[in-house]
């Protein structure tokens, strides 16, 4: 016998009793985007790997080891996206959506990174983001997390934390990398295989270390505010004022960086400690030079992303709400009634908009159907046999809650539908 065919390892299936909790989420973040007048930008899976190179960085972890990368037949390098900046970037200039504009844009799909699955994290994941370009002040920046904090209201969804911080500008940082590579080398034989590692490439990542030996060694780095130009500590000043005033509790965190090259300025995250070790939920920043660096004009820009397996987790995590997905299930004993009760179940689709009605379907006692109508989570039954079809009614049976059972005619049913759903 031939053995089973499996999922691919990191890459899951979101089975019918999942999605409704799915559609829940996605419906909540899209409404609360499109509030704010962002719109829907869909790019493609499969990009050329370059794209990803300039944008992210070479030296990162995610184009060294994690990018799903592969020859097509013409000889040309793909990459499966492992997010979707970059993707977005590319969509803008290409078509013109940047040229004396101001685009707020969202975004929704797979991406995918082969690293080690665990809780919330997996090699083919969602992500749904939003990005803001042609805006260089901090108010824009303000709008973003106010955006995002609204989420967490829709999905009803407490003790997140907001953990903010500035990188300054691009020629800021260069100044504070010689100091911090010069103090990070003094101390070489205390940093991990993986700091060794990142010391001459990308050494902002260490500070970011979840490795608790480091903590000591990180804690006394040097501070990157400490090496802020004026007008990068101004914009980072109102950012704060701009919370505050709007009443957002944050943390400034000096050592949050973000782990893509691309990120200037104000960086953020919401964290949780409800998930493990995987406690970011949403995270983003600016990236003023992201759009010159791949080929448009200088754009201001600014955004985040959510990874959605961990905020469905958190979900289920709180208690994820009762999400019913069928009103009613159409119980049909006896030929003529099986043969009617399609059309009826149609014909009350398009009379109640909205209504989520199964149609028994391959015969059975009326004991087997029923049995199978309470299974289905509908929340009555609708009987149908020769008798009340004779009579011209329906029978009503509440399933999950405690209403005696009735019959109504079948010209007044859509109307009694209507009332109840």
């Amino acid at each position: 016998m031939a053995k089973n065919i499996q999922a691919i390892r990191g890459m899951h299936d979101i089975l019918p009793d999942q999605s409704p909790l799915w559609h829940f989420f996605e419906q909540k973040i899209k409404s609360v985007l499109e509030s704010y007048g962002y719109r829907e930008l869909r790019t493609p899976v499969v990009e050329v790997t370059e794209l990803f190179k300039r944008s992210i960085g070479e030296v990162t972890d995610i184009v060294e080891k994690e990018m799903y990368t592969f020859d097509d037949r013409n000889g040309d390098s793909l990459t499966l996206r492992p997010e979707c900046t970059a993707s977005c970037v590319r969509a803008g200039i290409e078509n013109g959506l940047f040229h004396n504009q101001v685009q707020r844009i969202w975004y929704y799909g797979p991406m995918f990174r082969h690293e080690r699955p665990q809780k919330g994290r997996y090699r083919q994941f969602y992500q749904i983001g939003a990005e803001a370009y042609g805006l260089a002040g901090p108010d824009v920046d303000i709008e973003i997390i106010l955006l995002t904090n609204r989420f967490w209201d829709a999905l009803n969804l407490d003790g997140l934390e907001l953990q903010i911080n500035t990188l300054g500008t691009s020629e800021e940082r260069a100044v504070y990398r010689e100091q911090l590579v010069a103090y990070l080398s003094a101390h070489s034989e205390q940093l991990d295989e993986d700091s060794q590692r990142r010391l001459n490439s990308n050494p902002l990542r260490i500070l970011d270390s979840k490795n608790p030996d480091m903590r000591a060694l990180i804690e006394s780095a040097p501070s990157l505010m400490d090496h802020l130009g004026e007008e990068s500590r101004a914009h980072f000043d109102s950012l704060c004022s701009g919370l505050d005033a709007a009443g957002v509790a944050y943390v400034i965190n000096p050592r949050l960086v973000r782990g893509l090259d691309y990120y200037a300025r104000t960086v953020f995250e919401w964290v949780t400690d409800k998930l493990g070790a995987q406690g970011t939920v949403c995270a983003g920043g600016r990236y003023d030079g992201l759009v010159e660096q791949l080929g448009g004009k200088p754009t201001p820009a600014i955004g985040f992303a959510m990874g959605v397996e961990r905020l469905i987790a958190l979900l289920e995590e709180e208690g994820a709400p009762d999400l019913q997905n069928l009103d009613a299930y159409l119980v049909l004993v006896g030929e003529t009634p099986q043969q009617q009760g399609v059309v009826l179940a149609d014909q009350l689709r398009k009379a109640v908009p909205g209504l989520r009605l199964i149609t028994h379907c391959g015969g059975g006692s009326f004991k087997s159907q029923f049995k199978k109508a309470d299974r289905s989570g509908a929340r009555i039954a609708l009987v149908l046999g020769e008798d009340e079809l004779a009579q011209g009614v329906i029978g009503i049976k509440f399933l999950r809650e405690d209403v005696e059972q009735q019959q109504i005619a079948l010209d007044d049913l859509a109307d009694y539908l209507k009332s109840i759903f």
